[in-house]
């Protein structure tokens, strides 16, 4: 098990983006329900999982990152820049501006530290497989780390890139479902029912790892901890049971906070439950 420093450390971080992604919701429009599900799922990938050099986005060797959920642009940046790739002030100056690097989606024409441009749902899953299969050629130990939404699990590409993923052994795909049942539309069972989401992806052979709380940071370390060497010939899905808005009891499981921008006085009080569960868990530094 890993030891309850880390965990803390990492819990810490996932707070971090946490406030930060509240902050920028003040100021503009963001995805903020989506992002907040998958803060602790981006967490765990940027400051624990990945091997990357912010110091070189186009160092041969590290993993490459695909953020096939394209609207949890926010989290993406503000996780990229809790190592170092930019300032975090940056993204409140540059976010949806002329000539910012950051926006609702991620865009590879202005950032570096952006693989692949994505947006459109059901695309960056088969970039990310098109992407391990190059590695793979130059028998390279990278790995390729994707996040899906499961809202995007109703498009046909996605399983015609878990087909091809598993046809070519993709053994350093990675692949992160965030599981929290709502899109913009409402509930995913409702226009395109999913069922059993570590089913359907076993049913296409790929090894699955389930972490029944995606939002704890204990569970989705035990399942970094655990995935094959990027040497293996079989792709990996961790599907996290998430909750949208996570940690915000207003937000949570509302489509309505799918996207958009909060006040002042709802600012206040998210920031309280956001501060008040971390110390509560973890005491005060």
């Amino acid at each position: 098990m890993t030891d309850q420093a880390t965990i803390k450390r990492l819990d810490k971080a996932s707070m971090e983006t946490r406030l930060n992604l509240l902050k920028l919701c003040q100021q503009t429009v963001i995805h903020i329900g989506g992002d907040m599900s998958c803060c602790d799922i981006m967490t765990v990938i940027w400051q624990y999982a990945i091997h990357y050099d912010p110091a070189n986005p186009q160092w041969e060797e590290r993993d490459r990152f695909v953020l096939s959920k394209g609207h949890a642009a926010a989290v993406t940046s503000f996780s990229q820049a809790a190592i170092g790739c930019y300032h975090t002030e940056d993204i409140y100056k540059e976010y949806a501006t002329d000539f910012g690097r950051f926006g609702m989606h991620s865009c590879n024409l202005r950032n570096p530290y952006v693989d692949v441009s994505t947006g459109s749902l059901g695309h960056g899953l088969p970039i990310a497989g098109g992407i391990a299969t190059a590695l793979k050629a130059k028998n390279s130990q990278s790995r390729v780390f994707t996040v899906v939404g499961d809202g995007e699990c109703g498009e046909g590409s996605i399983w015609e890139a878990a087909m091809a993923a598993v046809k070519h052994k993709l053994g350093n795909l990675i692949v992160f479902v965030d599981r929290n049942f709502l899109s913009f539309d409402g509930s995913t069972e409702e226009y395109m029912p999913l069922n059993d989401m570590a089913a359907r992806w076993r049913a296409f052979n790929w090894n699955v790892i389930e972490v029944k709380d995606g939002n704890d940071m204990q569970q989705l370390v035990e399942a970094v901890d655990s995935l094959p060497k990027p040497d293996s010939e079989v792709p990996t899905v961790v599907v996290c049971n998430t909750v949208k808005g996570h940690g915000i009891s207003f937000m949570e499981n509302n489509s309505k906070w799918h996207a958009g921008m909060i006040d002042s006085d709802n600012y206040q009080a998210a920031v309280a439950e956001i501060k008040d569960a971390y110390h509560k868990k973890w005491g005060e530094d």
